[in-house]
């Protein structure tokens, strides 16, 4: 573990000392925005240790709170105050702030994320939670500091019997940080079981996607209960958890993924949970491309793909494929069926997503009804001045 870097806690209103970080003026507009990240272009002045704890001011000298500091990334700065004085107790105040949160939002959860960043007032630190194992990432050079605070923390309050640090992210390459996926804390065996409502699931938290689960699919997981009926297509299925909670209230469910090893956790996660589901290897828009051509139709359709929209760049060929799996999807879909389509690109905007879907069903010849708009579940909240932090929308529609 990293040394832990030495910072001063200042009284409200006296400088001690501590590193201090010039703005300009648009970084200061920045700041005022409430968006905590400062860019290395809107930094005029900078002269502290990699991941300090900093005071950041504006052109003029004036006062504009404190910011976790990076000396490689392009974001300089992810403020954590704004003018007031930093508490010493910030990172203890805030973790139990935030499992507070989660347990009323997300009560009876075996899974789930207990701190989410910036939405929580610690940017580029996530917990997760998976029964009585957390998982932690620190994405900066500040929380990489501050691990053994931050685990002797978690040990303190949450007594997990293990916590495995999943620093696997290639955003840390640009923080200048190795990439480790290793055990911090305790015991954590190879795989878990931790329910999702009534479905049990196998988890690996250590090569698992994300930390294990898609977390942020959670909610909208547990709400395909209340749609799906009949004979049921998931398109993209990955390791089942639409697919699941659909096989419990629906006839049929065919589940496709293009790689065997999903399909295979799948059907280990169906035999847990006594559940049948069909699998079958295959790419989701070939697949989707011969079932309308075979007049082939379903009660329920669902798509959650993977980002196709990585980068501004990428959008153009992101809706083209966004619109092709949701136009052949709305043809293969019975009337009063029920689609369930969602985009985890952050690129393609809220707006954007609805006008492909209007594309899509105007071009398939047939009207549909939004039944529910949803998105990432409460414990990934989204902060309303930082537009990056929501980027999963899910929609619910409805064939007439």
């Amino acid at each position: 573990m990293s040394e832990r870097p030495r910072f001063v806690w200042p009284a409200a209103g006296n400088d001690m000392g501590e590193p201090t970080v010039i703005v300009t003026k648009r970084g200061e507009e920045r700041v005022a925005s409430g968006h905590p990240w400062i860019y290395r272009s809107d930094i005029a002045k900078e002269d502290a240790a990699p991941g300090a704890i900093v005071r950041v001011a504006g052109p003029k000298g004036r006062p504009l709170g404190f910011a976790f500091y990076s000396s490689t990334s392009e974001i300089r700065l992810r403020m954590i105050e704004r003018r007031r004085a930093l508490q010493e107790s910030f990172l203890a105040d805030r973790i139990a702030a935030a499992v507070t949160w989660r347990e009323r939002i997300a009560e009876g959860a075996d899974a789930c994320r207990l701190v989410h960043g910036e939405a929580d007032g610690i940017p580029s630190l996530i917990v997760d939670r998976y029964g009585d194992v957390l998982v932690m990432q620190t994405l900066s050079q500040a929380t990489e500091h501050l691990k053994p605070q931050i685990i002797d923390i978690l040990v303190r309050t949450l007594h997990p019997k293990g916590i495995v640090e999943r620093n696997d992210p290639k955003v840390r390459q640009l923080e200048g940080l190795e990439r480790a996926v290793e055990l911090v804390w305790g015991e954590v065996p190879d795989t878990l079981v931790v329910s999702e409502g009534t479905v049990k699931l196998n988890v690996d938290v250590r090569q698992g996607q994300k930390t294990g689960l898609f977390l942020d699919q959670r909610e909208n997981h547990l709400a395909t209960r209340n749609y799906a009926r009949g004979r049921v297509l998931d398109a993209f299925c990955y390791d089942g958890g639409f697919a699941l909670q659909a096989a419990q209230v629906s006839e049929e469910v065919t589940a496709v993924d293009i790689s065997a090893a999903p399909l295979g956790r799948l059907q280990a996660n169906a035999e847990l949970n006594g559940l049948t589901i069909r699998t079958q290897e295959a790419n989701a828009f070939d697949l989707l491309h011969e079932l309308d051509t075979q007049s082939e139709q379903f009660d329920t359709v669902i798509l959650d793909p993977p980002a196709f929209a990585k980068n501004k760049q990428s959008i153009p060929k992101a809706a083209r494929g966004y619109k092709e799996i949701n136009l052949r999807a709305l043809k293969i879909l019975r009337p009063g069926g029920i689609l369930i389509t969602c985009s985890c690109s952050y690129h393609i905007h809220e707006a954007d997503f609805e006008a492909l879907l209007e594309s899509a069903a105007r071009d398939a010849c047939v009207a549909v009804s939004v039944i529910e708009k949803r998105r990432q579940a409460r414990d990934h909240p989204v902060l309303l001045a930082v537009p990056e932090t929501y980027y999963l929308k899910c929609l619910i529609l409805r064939r007439l």
